[in-house]
């Protein structure tokens, strides 16, 4: 009874040991190396395209508080400023203008 367990033992450990090298001999055939490459660029587009909408949620919480801080700062919500009639070129005109501020400050 005791040689047979050992009998048992050896060959469960030949086929474990034995499907272990097959698996690491097919992932160094090119075939193996292709799949192990494919699945490395899924994961990488997946943890792209995640870190995309993390990017483009923070995008919309920081327009919403800057957004907030206008309103308080103005007392003019985004809606009423685009009700009122102030147009996106006059804005964009002052860009610069503040730009040019901002350096003037810096350097001096």
């Amino acid at each position: 009874m005791k040689r047979l367990f050992w009998l048992g033992v050896g060959i469960a450990t030949g086929v474990a040991l034995t499907r272990k090298a097959k698996e690491t001999a097919r992932q160094a055939t090119p075939a193996g190396i292709a799949g192990n490459l494919g699945e490395a660029m899924r994961e990488l587009a997946g943890a792209i395209g995640s870190f995309g909408a993390d990017v483009r949620a923070g995008m919309v919480e920081r327009e919403e508080e800057l957004s907030e801080v206008v309103e308080q700062r103005s007392g003019v919500s985004p809606v009423a400023r685009h009700a009122l009639g102030v147009r996106d070129e006059q804005a964009a005109r002052r860009v610069p203008a503040a730009r040019d501020a901002r350096a003037r400050r810096a350097g001096s």
